[in-house]
């Protein structure tokens, strides 16, 4: 009953309207931008490793590892053998269109989440609740997303990641899920209990290792089977235009299944990215934003790339119509689930090494699933501090730790097919929100790139002033830049003085 009801929602939600609609948006915005994912790619990667954390917020390459946090987790391993089970080898290309123009969506979504960014209780707070209402006035709006935001990534998201690593962890090493669902959750708990800073620190370690140590093993696969490399790019190309013989007739499989988990891995459109792009400390919005365009990048022509070669190198997979019609095109491994398609690429890669393929990719699924249920945590907590104040958002973050982990422990132990069904009826919902919002809201984005642009070819390090460019309800960037420059007329200890006669005068 249950499976029933989330498929006709799934349906409902990924329909034609979604799968196409994204495709749409992307290259509006990119076409808006004048392909901006394109022109700044070299800021992209400087921006990462310039900015200083502060007191309130952290630095740029943070930001940027809990937003890969998030999206480098199963969507890149279990997602895009997903992908090529039911679209065939041709959802790599649409994987690789739906990044190149997502990463215009990106650019969109985590610049309005700097523009209209907020400090509360310390910590800059940001994203998709924040900048809907702030941008359009409406209150109902933005607690509608956050409402949706909460239930996806605190209750219904975590299980996918959970459950690839439990199934990883078992086929490797034998070890009962729900052993390794009580791992996973007590070292979830020691890190978010430590709060965002925590959270921020774990993430900048774990991401970046795991994500090159991953990739160096597919780099060794690919040039080991170097001479097969034009001949598998041509079946990718030939299949995702519905010229292949063995893959004819699964073009629009080949796109909805490529979309879809483009979409889930690396989030462009869905609204979480935003969520750490808003806690970064940088003096112009733009240059948070150019930094998450990257991230995607990195997360679909990277990651995901190196998986799908590496299955489609070693023939790894089995390849349905659809998931309506279930008929086998290519049986190479009877039986196997998705999480094992990898899993067994890299131990035929590496036949001397017994079993290495699967304890390998079981211990990247733990470390980059791990950390997306991390980052999920965050989006969660931003949402509820959005909706809360005072003792009452303390109560409700408390509770949020405990859901989330009974979720994610719930998912360790249940079905494969089952969690991957809940993921994709709460990212939908958190996709349809912010995707509409966004294309409200894009002025301010674009207004923002021309005026990062200005000061770049004036030769100044952008600062952004949120008034000169009529940006309303911007309150953050108000009040900083009213205090830059009453610093600068000042001075500290002028400044500091005046503070001290201004007292004194309201004490007579």
């Amino acid at each position: 009953m249950i499976e029933s009801i989330v498929s006709w929602l799934n349906d409902l939600l990924w329909g034609p309207v979604m799968i196409y609609g994204i495709l749409v948006v992307g290259l509006l915005f990119t076409i808006l931008t004048k392909f901006v994912q394109v022109r700044r790619i070299k800021d992209m990667f400087v921006l990462m490793f310039t900015g200083e954390k502060s007191d309130a917020g952290v630095s740029s390459f943070q930001a940027l590892s809990i937003a890969l946090s998030g999206r480098v987790g199963t969507g890149n391993i279990v997602g895009t053998a997903t992908a090529i089970a039911f679209g065939g080898p041709g959802a790599v290309f649409w994987m690789w269109i739906t990044a190149f123009i997502g990463a215009s969506t990106a650019y969109v979504e985590s610049t309005l989440a700097q523009i209209y960014k907020e400090k509360k209780n310390g910590l800059y707070r940001g994203g998709p609740a924040f900048y809907i209402e702030k941008g359009t006035g409406q209150r109902w709006f933005g607690v509608v997303f956050a409402i949706a935001a909460i239930l996806a990534v605190a209750i219904l998201m975590p299980g996918v990641q959970s459950n690839a690593i439990s199934s990883a962890v078992n086929n490797a090493f034998g070890i009962e899920p729900w052993i390794t669902g009580l791992v996973v959750v007590g070292i979830l708990a020691f890190i978010i209990l430590g709060g965002v800073k925590r959270i921020a620190n774990a993430a900048q370690i774990i991401v970046p290792f795991m994500a090159v140590l991953y990739m160096l093993v597919a780099i060794v696969v690919i040039f080991m089977n170097i001479s097969e490399v034009p001949a598998v790019f041509s079946l990718i190309i030939r299949s995702a235009f519905n010229v292949d013989a063995t893959f004819g007739g699964m073009i629009g499989a080949a796109i909805a299944w490529g979309v879809k988990r483009a979409v889930y891995s690396n989030e462009a459109g869905q609204g979480t990215g935003p969520h750490a792009a808003a806690a970064a400390e940088v003096s112009h919005p733009v240059k948070q934003g150019l930094v998450q365009s990257a991230s995607i990048y990195i997360d679909t022509l990277l990651v995901c790339s190196a998986t799908a070669l590496m299955i489609l190198f070693m023939g790894t997979y089995n390849t349905n119509v659809g998931s309506d019609q279930g008929a086998l095109i290519a049986e190479n491994i009877p039986g196997a689930t998705y999480t094992e398609f990898t899993q067994l690429a890299v131990n035929a890669a590496f036949p001397a090494l017994n079993n290495f393929g699967s304890m390998f990719v079981a211990i990247a699924l733990f470390f980059f699933a791990f950390t997306t249920i991390m980052a999920y945590y965050y989006i969660a907590e931003t949402n509820v501090a959005y909706l809360f104040t005072g003792k009452t958002e303390g109560v409700f973050t408390f509770a949020l730790k405990i859901v989330l982990i009974l979720s994610t422990f719930y998912g360790a132990v249940r079905t494969s097919d089952l969690a991957w069904s809940f993921g994709d009826l709460g990212l939908g919902l958190m996709v349809w929100i912010n995707v509409i919002a966004i294309l409200i809201l894009m002025k301010p984005a674009l207004l923002a790139l021309k005026d990062y642009e200005q000061q770049k070819a004036q030769g100044l390090d952008p600062q952004f002033d949120p008034e000169k460019l009529g940006i309303k309800n911007a309150d953050f960037w108000v009040e900083r830049k009213n205090e830059l420059a009453s610093i600068k007329n000042n001075g500290p200890l002028k400044n500091a003085s005046k503070q001290a006669q201004d007292k004194e005068i309201v004490k007579k």
